[in-house]
């Protein structure tokens, strides 16, 4: 079998990946889950042709398309790095991949490579708005990631989980996503075998994967593959092909699988914990400018880091970041990272006072912070 690439964008596993160019992320994320009126093709009381019944199957595929389309969203990774000539921040897009709601909390499942390495997520809902996402956990062995946004419920449509129907080969799927940039692609096929497994360099191995003919390209990765009813069977993961693009041969997670990932993943996230009401950047971000410390991104309205005067990193103009706060030590320990941060937070409890060291441009200043329950931060459209 020719090597598995995986399909989304420069972040993908690692298993032969055809990388997607940024120049396709350029191309338009507009919406086209507009509901569209089958054409009747028969009169009340005519009798059924085979002509007809081809029509009828069109007909319910489309309405399967039509009500999954909104749960099925684009998720962008992105990195950040250091004009030299300038000293500006700049915000560039790594990688584009697929993604589907999970719940009405805001949870987004996708394949783990999509957003591995990247800076930030961002997610792309059915209404066109953008949010920033957070990673709440991930499942390496079975490429799953959870991420998090703070949509609003009417915005967060679940993709229908299956009643408990085993999967045989030969059965219809239709594989939604991104592929290429293009949003909200349809394609249909049938499961071509069951069990298969995918191994490729240094990356854990997938298991028990389904493989299927329905097309399956670079952007697809995190989508869903569903049955004829609609109900999730599946997440589309790589393909086969000596040339990266769809050569009749994808693969995706079973729908069992990506249930238990994800139920591990929410389940060791505690309900509630210490905050001082800041997001900050992913690590990667630190790394790659030189800084050490723990770096804002955003501060929640009214928490503890707004009214000790913290600021978050903005964006001044068209992909130019000005830097947030640096936070570089909690009570007089230095901390390198924001896992550092986090885990020194973790460690307090609610109404405990703390002074948090922080870095702003050439300025270092200390202030004193009340922790409190967990702060959700909303993404901004």
């Amino acid at each position: 079998m020719n090597a598995p690439t995986s399909n989304s964008g420069p972040n993908d596993r690692g298993r032969a990946v055809q990388a997607l160019h940024p120049a396709l992320l350029l191309a338009a994320f507009a919406t086209t889950c507009a509901s569209v009126a089958p054409r009747q093709v028969t009169s009340p009381g005519a009798q059924t042709s085979p002509y007809d019944q081809v029509l009828a199957a069109e007909r319910h595929r489309i309405a399967v398309f039509q009500r999954a389309c909104p749960s099925v969203v684009r998720v962008e990774a992105l990195g950040v790095e250091r004009d030299r000539s300038s000293a500006n921040i700049r915000e560039f897009p790594t990688g584009l991949g697929s993604g589907f709601v999970w719940d009405s909390a805001g949870h987004i499942v996708t394949n783990l490579h999509v957003i591995r390495g990247a800076a930030e997520a961002r997610v792309s809902l059915k209404d066109g708005t953008s949010w920033v996402a957070r990673v709440m956990g991930s499942d390496p062995s079975r490429d799953v990631a959870v991420l998090m946004v703070d949509a609003p419920t009417k915005l967060l449509e679940p993709v229908p989980l299956p009643s408990g129907a085993r999967l045989q080969v030969g059965q219809t799927v239709l594989a939604i996503g991104n592929p290429f940039g293009f949003d909200h692609t349809l394609t249909v096929g049938v499961i071509s075998a069951m069990g298969r497994e995918l191994r490729s360099g240094p990356e854990p191995a997938l298991h028990g994967l389904i493989q299927t003919d329905a097309a399956i390209n670079p952007g697809s990765s995190g989508g869903p593959l569903l049955d004829s009813a609609g109900e999730l069977v599946g997440m589309n993961t790589a393909l086969a092909s000596p040339s990266g693009a769809f050569a009749g041969i994808g693969f995706a997670v079973p729908v069992d699988a990506v249930r238990d990932s994800v139920s591990r993943i929410l389940g060791a996230i505690p309900a509630q914990g210490a905050s001082i009401g800041i997001r900050t950047a992913a690590d990667a971000w630190l790394q790659d400018l030189g800084l050490r410390g723990a770096l804002v991104l955003e501060v929640a309205p009214g928490g503890p880091a707004d009214r000790a005067g913290l600021r978050g990193t903005r964006t001044i103009s068209d992909g130019i970041l000005e830097l947030g706060d640096l936070i570089v030590a909690i009570d007089g320990v230095e901390i390198s990272s924001a896992d550092e941060l986090a885990q020194a937070i973790a460690s307090r409890t609610q109404g405990e006072r703390v002074s948090v060291t922080v870095r702003r441009g050439e300025q270092t200043f200390m202030r004193f912070l009340d922790v409190e329950r967990e702060l959700h931060l909303r993404g901004a459209p």
